[in-house]
């Protein structure tokens, strides 16, 4: 790869553009990032337009948190019209990888937690894979998950099972190796 190559692994969604607020301009951002600054904080961001391969630069100018929505208003420099923010409708908000902030050590991003394996701690039995994370009261891990012995086939229909992300159900995630283990509660597995 040459020096000068941008991939996605360069990039961290901090969140989607679903809607123009207002007429002068301002988006609501729906946050893939727990961190408020990403969206409150005036500075450069990076936006990825639908159906574009490459991020562009883009100045955000202000933003404000939603009560109850769980969305931000944000306006973004030279973006002055209802229909310049409707024109920025599905685009994501992006910032280098690099400028991702120092986590505690039981904090985690979660694109790092999307595509790792899970076992099931008790019989370690690979059953499935993360394959999203909702926000919710406490956040729940999207599993694909094949069967509910543990046998991932070809034949297996693959199914959802939402995972809470708390301690007492998903003691150990283990980035370096690839992998959580749960300890799921009776029925959260039965098909």
């Amino acid at each position: 790869m040459a020096a000068n190559t941008v991939t996605t692994d360069d990039w961290v969604e901090i969140g989607r553009i679903v809607a123009p607020q207002g007429v002068k301009g301002e988006v609501r951002v729906y946050p893939s990032s727990d961190f408020p600054e990403r969206f409150l904080e005036p500075g450069d961001r990076w936006l990825k337009r639908p159906r574009s391969l490459t991020p562009e630069r883009v100045e955000l100018v202000r933003g404000r948190y939603i009560d109850g929505k769980g969305l931000y208003v944000v306006q973004i420099a030279g973006v002055d019209s209802r229909e310049e923010a409707e024109a920025l409708r599905d685009a994501v908000l992006m910032v280098a990888a690099g400028d991702r902030p120092t986590l505690a050590p039981e904090e985690f991003y979660v694109a790092d937690l999307v595509g790792l394996r899970v076992i099931v701690q008790a019989t370690r039995a690979e059953i499935g894979t993360v394959t999203d994370i909702f926000a919710a009261g406490n956040d729940l891990l999207e599993v694909t998950y094949y069967s509910p012995d543990g046998e991932n086939s070809l034949n297996s229909k693959p199914r959802t099972v939402l995972v809470p992300f708390v301690t007492a159900i998903v003691p150990v995630v283990n980035l370096a190796q690839g992998y959580v283990e749960i300890n799921p509660p009776t029925g959260l597995l039965d098909p």
